[in-house]
């Protein structure tokens, strides 16, 4: 192989797709076997299939790497039969994203681990595909020629106290990559208020691009437990279930990258969601505020605001507004719509009081 050959080939990414969450928000569409990922929301393909799709043509479907959970394997190869069943890894058990991301790359051959590696979630939404491609090519450039470690930063639409915001050094409107001066973790309304208005935030969207080895030096650096761990599973893989759970559970953002010294961000505007709750399904489904929107077999008069999807059964609802209502073959979830971020809550009251069955 040629020089040329060979930076090409080690420039050309790789996708690596975190589909492990069990996204209790939405419950009770969302169970533990059937989870927010696999779901489809606001298309007939799941949010995991659709993250697969929009990537080609810059990530080939044997590029594809995809890091779940033990009990979703099989539906995640049936949903991604493009995908070669070893390069679906099962993690034994959750150990936060920097264990899953560091673990799915010392799993990949060598020869993948010098290429660009796009790390992202399975279950957000993005608006123009286009636009996102092309801020990930410019990320995979910067990684690949210039091994720089970059996050993908969305140009925030409102003061959102849910995310998480990145510091950029220069204006994010003025450049294609910019320096991260700080990472904040999720902020209050004052806030998110005064980041908003100072044009020198994006928000963090949880999307990383840096060369495999790269990510696995930095590891062995920041977080020297989990390189230790991980070198202990490849030399005794058959002992994987065993090893894992001794993995330190630490995210890929407090352990890695909020350390570095020079980490650099692509802003992004590709109308970005991370679908957290009911509520951000319903704007984005809804044409104008004050539309209901109806999935299933739904009856309504004198409605307006509300999001309401029956899978199974009917829904009928009179004189209501701004509600959240979800029905299931086995449960109906009531919600004000303001208030779906606390659907979590009830899936906790569930699993205190032993319900299996409802989750």
């Amino acid at each position: 192989m040629s020089a040329a050959t060979l930076a090409a080939e080690e420039g050309r990414p790789v996708a690596l797709i975190l589909a492990g969450g069990r996204g209790t928000r939405f419950w009770p569409l969302s169970r533990s076997a059937r989870p927010k990922q696999l779901l489809a929301l606001d298309r007939e393909e799941s949010l995991l299939r659709c993250t697969v799709e929009r990537l080609a043509p810059l990530v080939a479907a044997e590029d594809v790497w995809v890091c779940t959970t033990e009990p979703l394997v099989e539906s995640v190869v049936r949903d991604l039969p493009e995908v070669a069943p070893e390069q679906i890894l099962a993690e034994p058990e959750g150990r936060n994203t920097a264990p899953a991301i560091a673990w799915a790359i010392r799993s990949m051959p060598p020869e993948t681990r010098r290429r660009p590696v796009i790390v992202l979630p399975a279950d957000h939404r993005i608006g123009d595909e286009a636009a996102f491609r092309q801020a990930l090519e410019s990320a995979t450039h910067h990684a690949a020629t210039e091994d720089r470690v970059l996050t993908l930063g969305v140009r925030p639409r409102w003061a959102e106290t849910g995310y998480g915001y990145l510091q950029v050094a220069t204006s994010p409107d003025s450049v294609s990559v910019a320096r991260v001066l700080r990472f904040t973790e999720k902020p209050d309304r004052p806030t998110a208020e005064r980041f908003l208005a100072s044009g020198d935030y994006l928000w963090n969207a949880g999307i990383f691009v840096f060369r495999g080895n790269t990510l696995l030096r930095l590891v062995a650096e920041h977080i020297p437990e989990l390189a230790a761990g991980l070198e202990e599973i490849a030399a005794a893989p058959d002992r994987l279930g065993e090893l894992y759970p001794r993995l330190p559970r630490v995210s890929i953002d407090y352990g890695v990258m909020e350390q570095l010294e020079e980490i650099s961000t692509v802003p992004l505007d590709c109308g970005w969601s991370d679908l957290g709750s009911w509520q951000a399904l319903l704007d984005l489904l809804a044409a104008d505020a004050g539309d209901d929107v109806g999935r299933g077999d739904v009856v309504r008069h004198d409605t307006r605001g509300n999001l309401l999807w029956a899978e199974s059964g009917t829904i009928a609802a009179v004189g209501v507004e701004n509600l959240v209502i979800v029905r299931t073959e086995d449960a109906v979830l009531v919600v004000p719509r303001e208030r779906s971020q606390e659907v979590r809550k009830v899936v906790d009251l569930l699993a205190e009081r032993g319900r299996e069955d409802l989750l």
